[in-house]
């Protein structure tokens, strides 16, 4: 039997196998608080060894898209127990991805139209938001210029994120997902080309710079335990305006020498190495990207002992077999399979064929697109 079909045991916890679901904003939430309709997507998904949740707002600062269930208020936490109830009841395990977007906002969805927060006030070209058009409308709207955090601000969002990991166990997750990835607020402090901060958080040493993603981590760890904690980051993303720098290999792998220490239950990693983006002269390619992020994973393993370690990104099921037997990784995410293939865990197993979804139904609406894309049937003999 393949290795993606046996069991794991994830800091603790026995997972039914080595898939996962990769964390997918979807929007379906109209008072961004969780409903019974999201317990039923997730649980019709629960056959998967781990399910890591959408991105789950800390706070409505954090916040950059609208009806994006959060996990800050009593009804969020009330919202939220009843997915993770649901996925419980058919075996599976559930983390929350905890999110702040930083600058990736709009002031349409901060409380009384204020600009966004991130560690820089630069502005994140060419990014987008979901929130309020003109018309009061609900779409994608240009990211507004953010107001740089002061150092005491800083200190309070790390707070935002214990108490955020704490309100998730208290929903009935499994544990945590920081959201270190895709151009949010972690990585706006981590690139050395956006964080320009002259304080103790500024990007001019390796110890500032990760500053700000460490004290996260040990925040949420002292508040609900280690193997409770994951982090999911993108080496050579550039998604919302986030340029390559230099020394980018040198900050991964010394933030992942860093959480080996701290013995986290997981390292995921979302590999952007073959997006395709306009590239400037002398910007490295898609396919030497993807030999240096096979370098850096190899990095990863090395300084992660005790720290299972997830890839997402252009999974397949050949691609998943091969990196689990040679031991790069211990889960294989899959992200996009998952929407219109709830049962996607029987379908890779059986190889039968893949549904396609209906990227008109991505973000927003009702059921439709949503939960109700069927499970495969074989044919009778």
């Amino acid at each position: 039997m393949s290795t993606l079909f046996t069991p794991f045991t994830l800091a603790g916890r026995t997972l039914h196998n080595r898939v996962a679901m990769a964390p997918m904003t979807r929007s379906r939430a109209p008072h961004d608080i969780a409903d019974e309709t999201i317990a039923l997507y997730y649980a019709q998904r629960a056959t998967a060894g781990l399910i890591v949740s959408e991105g789950t707002p800390i706070s409505r600062e954090g916040q950059g898209y609208l009806f994006n269930p959060g996990i800050f208020s009593p009804a969020q936490i009330a919202g939220w127990r009843l997915t993770t109830e649901s996925v419980h009841a058919i075996g599976g395990s559930i983390f929350a991805q905890i999110w702040h977007v930083g600058r990736v906002s709009h002031a349409s969805i901060q409380e009384n139209g204020r600009p966004p927060v991130s560690g820089t006030s630069k502005l994140a070209k060419g990014a987008t938001a979901f929130g309020y058009d003109e018309a009061g409308k609900p779409g994608f709207v240009e990211a507004h210029e953010p107001r740089a955090l002061s150092t005491d601000e800083v200190a309070r969002v790390v707070g935002d994120f214990a108490q955020a990991a704490a309100n998730a166990v208290e929903a009935g997750f499994d544990g945590v997902e920081i959201h270190g990835a895709n151009g949010y607020l972690l990585e706006q402090f981590l690139n050395p080309e956006v964080n320009d901060r002259t304080d103790r958080y500024a990007a001019d040493t390796m110890e500032n710079r990760l500053r700000f993603a460490l004290e996260v981590v040990d925040a949420v760890i002292a508040r609900i335990g280690r193997e409770r904690v994951g982090i999911r980051i993108s080496p050579y993303g550039q998604l919302f305006d986030m340029p390559h720098y230099a020394d980018m290999d040198e900050t991964y792998t010394a933030l992942v020498a860093a959480l080996g220490t701290r013995g986290i239950a997981y390292v995921h990693v979302m590999d952007q190495s073959g997006y395709s983006m306009s590239h400037p002269p002398g910007e490295p390619k898609a396919n030497s990207l993807a030999d240096r992020l096979t370098c850096l994973l190899a990095a990863f393993r090395r300084d992660l002992p005790q720290t299972a370690i997830i890839l997402a990104g252009g999974m397949t099921k050949a691609r998943a077999e091969a990196l689990l037997a040679d031991g790069t990784i211990d889960l294989a995410a899959f992200g996009q399979p998952f929407i219109a293939n709830p049962d996607l865990v029987a379908r890779l197993r059986h190889d039968w064929p893949l549904a396609t979804p209906d990227r008109d139904t991505y973000y927003g609406g009702g059921i439709a697109g949503f939960a109700d894309y069927p499970a495969y049937r074989p044919a009778a003999d």
